[in-house]
């Protein structure tokens, strides 16, 4: 169920700032032809620390009752306090999550050991009605999970894995060394993707398969099998794509990418800025490069 490809969905606003849902329906619709294994909803890209919680609600139903039958919904659901990540697990499980994706606490950085992390884990484990993947994304949180930590936690029977956005090839080795055979290592930096895989990541939750979903699928395939030639192109064509639309431009720019290309983008929620023109003639010439569009 976790293995494959998972675009972290951006959470589409209409002209006064409100959750569009139809926009949201439209998306999945057509993402639901490109050969995905599922959706990661209210995630980094999909703005969640900026949604209130009947609005999250309403997006996990939404993207549910959208999806295709055979795909797997994950759910963000971190918080700062064990609690109240316990019960954004309850609230994304009642709305239809299959699992739920829980970024590491990170206000109290400096205190963020690898024994806080562990019990904060393992609480949120023994209580969360679906499974458990950790999320580690340092570039925003400035907290990395040990991967020590990662490996104590991994036999936890309702841990079943861990999406890394550190983009450190090394880290995600030793990920896949120090944890079971079937614990899902999930890659979550386009610049790390194809390394990852062929360390033995068993897929990706990345922003670029919003905009590039059949390709990012045909590179995880080619990995799979082998054929590196084809994945070392396709690799090659995809990188520019994903830093674009993440380090560079960061949600508005992936939103633009995706207006560009017919999805339903439109503005990021303030205090979030949509790109400059400057901006967006850039991503449309990637996106041309690249052969999206």
């Amino acid at each position: 169920m976790f293995q494959g490809i998972f675009p972290p969905i951006p959470t589409p606003f209409d002209e006064s700032g409100e959750v569009d849902l139809g926009a949201l329906r439209t998306n999945i619709a057509r993402w639901n032809e490109t050969g995905l294994t599922g959706y990661v909803a209210l995630g980094t890209n999909g703005e969640a620390c900026l949604l209130d919680a009947a609005e999250s609600v309403a997006i996990v139903r939404a993207v549910r009752e959208a999806m295709a039958p055979g795909m797997a919904l994950i759910v963000g659901a971190g918080r700062e306090s064990t609690r109240a990540t316990l019960i954004a697990c309850q609230a994304a499980a009642d709305a239809g999550a299959e699992a739920v994706l829980v970024i590491t606490p990170w206000y109290y950085m400096r205190s963020m050991t690898g024994d806080a992390l562990r019990r904060h884990y393992e609480t949120v484990a023994d209580g969360s009605p679906v499974p458990v993947l950790l999320y580690n994304m340092p570039a925003n949180t400035g907290v990395n999970i040990p991967v020590s930590t990662v490996a104590e936690l991994a036999p936890h029977p309702n841990i079943v894995g861990i999406k890394d956005s550190a983009g450190n090839i090394g880290q995600l080795g030793a990920l896949v060394r120090s944890t079971p055979d079937d614990f899902t290592v999930m890659v979550g930096n386009t610049g790390a993707y194809l390394a990852g895989l062929l360390l033995g990541a068993t897929g990706g939750i990345l922003a670029l398969a919003n905009v590039a979903p059949r390709e990012t699928v045909a590179l995880y395939q080619a990995a799979r099998a082998n054929h590196l030639e084809e994945a070392r192109t396709l690799n090659d064509q995809l990188v520019p794509v994903g830093v674009a639309v993440t380090a560079t431009y960061g949600i508005g720019g992936l939103k633009a990418a995706m207006d560009l290309l017919g999805y339903r983008g439109g503005q990021p929620r303030s205090p979030l800025l949509p790109p400059s023109p400057e901006a967006v003639n850039d991503i449309q010439h990637i996106l041309e490069t690249a052969g999206l569009l």
